[in-house]
This record gives C-alpha cells, structure tokens and sequence, in this order.
C-alpha cells in the first residue's frame, strides 16, 4: 500500500473542503464546533434518561457509561494516541500550513491524529441510538456528528483521514459500551416489554425524544443567527 499517496490525498481532500469566502459560513463552523454550543443537547439527553429510568441505579449506570464513552474515545487519544503519532493538524502542517484558511486565528493543538471531536460526538451517537432505539433519534444525532466533523475540516483542524479514524473509533467505543451497559442493566431488568405506540423499542417514550430533536433543532437555528452576526462585525 502506497501510504504516500493515500497520504497526499488526504491533504488535497482537506484543502478541497477548508474553509470558504463565506463570513457566514465561517460563523456557522466556529459556533457549531464550540463544545458549550451543544450544552443544551447534553441536557436534553440526560432529561430523556432521568424521565424514562425509574431507578437512580439505572440513571447512574447510563451517565457513567455515556462518560466512558468520551473518555475512551476522547480523552485517551488526547493524552496518548495524539503525542504519539504526531501527526500535525493541518493548520500547524509544515508543508500545507500556509494554504488553509484560518478563521479567527483557531488553529487548534500541534497534533490531530485522531479527530476528538469525531470520536467523541459519534461515540455518544452511537451508544444513545442503540440505548434508545428511536430511528428519528439516531438520524438526528448521526446528523450532528457529521456537522461536528465538518466543522473541523472546514476549519483547517483536522484531515479527512483524521475525522474517518475518529469515526470507526467513535462508533466501536459506542457499540462496546453499550453492550456493557446491557449486560449490567440485565441484572436489573424486570422483563418488560414495551408494545405501545407511546415507547421507542427500548422502552423510551417518543415525546421526549421529541424534547432532545426539538432542543437539537432549536440549538442549530441558534447557530445559524449566531453565524449571520459575524456578516455585521
């Protein structure tokens, strides 16, 4: 395998999808790949697993596996897997550094390899749609990962190579978890079956999943005014 090739492609994909002459755009990336911007999502998440669990047990056993989920597909690259490949996010890159587009000065850490931010947010993705089992739930935050990976490309932050490793990991940290979480929360289970239109297949009602889209909606049109506020500075 050629890995200078694939490399080189990788770097000219990146360049294809960085940055843009759109201040609007650039608006929409920076909040949009802001942490605190999605703190409502968080929120809305943990209001769906408060009203749908009837143990503080339940409650505990899905928070703590949700913070594993960050921690192993997050936290651990930035510590370990990052420094130790060394790979120079596309900003700080000796040889196409000076041919993205920077916005507002955010380059970002010396290292990129793995994207954090893909790992993190599919990672969650993953866990809360095999958790819930709502098909609208997962389309929405499938969908929200992949706005989070844009807006580390476009950003000039992170490769596409950085961003699809981020993603296979994200997605195996998710399905792992989960199937601890199951395996733990077996023991609890009374064996009940949820059949009523009301409940997703894993024992969610649809109305507050409702609340987390609804939330999510609402955080992008938020995202959106934000953006238009960088045409006017």
């Amino acid at each position: 395998m050629d890995w200078s090739a694939i490399i080189e492609f990788d770097k000219q994909l990146l360049l294809a999808l960085n940055g843009s002459h759109s201040l609007f755009l650039d608006g929409l990336a920076m909040t949009l790949t802001t942490a605190a911007t999605w703190i409502p999502l968080y929120l809305s998440l943990f209001y769906l697993v408060l009203k749908n669990n009837d143990s503080v047990q339940k409650i505990l056993l899905i928070v703590a596996c949700a913070g594993l989920c960050v921690f192993i597909a997050g936290s651990l690259d930035d510590m370990i897997v990052k420094p130790l490949v060394a790979r120079w996010r596309p900003t700080h890159d000796p040889q196409i550094g000076y041919l993205t587009d920077v916005v507002n000065g955010y380059r970002g850490g010396d290292y990129g390899f793995f994207s954090a931010h893909a790992s993190n947010t599919f990672s969650i993705a993953v866990f809360f749609s095999l958790l819930v089992r709502s098909r609208l739930l997962t389309v929405f935050l499938v969908f929200w990962s992949l706005v989070n990976c844009w807006t580390r490309m476009y950003l000039g932050v992170h490769y596409p190579g950085d961003i699809l490793v981020g993603l296979l990991w994200g997605g195996f940290v998710g399905t792992m978890v989960c199937m601890l979480h199951q395996r733990v929360a077996k023991r609890w289970s009374k064996g009940v079956n949820f059949v009523s239109e009301q409940y997703t297949r894993g024992g969610y009602l649809h109305n507050d999943v409702d609340v987390v889209i609804c939330v999510f909606v609402f955080t992008c049109i938020y995202a959106i005014l934000r953006a238009c506020h960088y045409l006017y500075v």
